[in-house]
């Protein structure tokens, strides 16, 4: 069996005990449109956000959830670590960043031929990857 994919895109969910400024973030600096948001069952609410075929959803749960992601990034712990934005202006992007005081955890730089990356941490330190390629 192989899966038959009915979406080009993805649907990602972050959890965040504030959503406010994952907003600021994610739309008011990387320029992700909101497509709405919606009560969660149990109580919260969902952010949908637009980025190309895939939906980025900002959740805020109430009450909030007592865990924590374990920090460190990358080499912090296994399971999902950072997710990647493919953008046609990275330098523009990092430096948008950058002014508006996001650490910049690994500033644009080329990892193969053609293909230059940067790694920001967003409000709650999930990691976002911004990959250009000139390929």
């Amino acid at each position: 069996m192989t899966i038959n994919l009915a979406k080009s895109g993805i649907d990602l969910g972050i959890i965040t005990r504030d959503a406010a400024p994952m907003l600021r973030f994610y739309v008011d600096t990387l320029g992700l449109q909101k497509e709405g948001e919606m009560p969660m069952p149990g109580g919260g609410t969902m952010h949908r956000l637009q980025a190309g075929s895939s939906t980025i959803k900002i959740v805020e749960l109430d009450p909030a959830p007592l865990g924590e992601a374990a920090p460190g990034g990358i080499r912090g712990a296994t399971g999902y670590r950072y997710w990647t934005l493919t953008v046609e202006n990275l330098t523009q992007c990092v430096t948008t960043c950058e002014q508006a005081g996001y650490k910049i955890i690994v500033a644009a730089k080329e990892v193969r031929p053609g293909v230059t990356i940067a790694l920001i941490a967003d409000p709650d330190n999930n990691w976002v990857e911004l990959l250009q390629s000139s390929n």
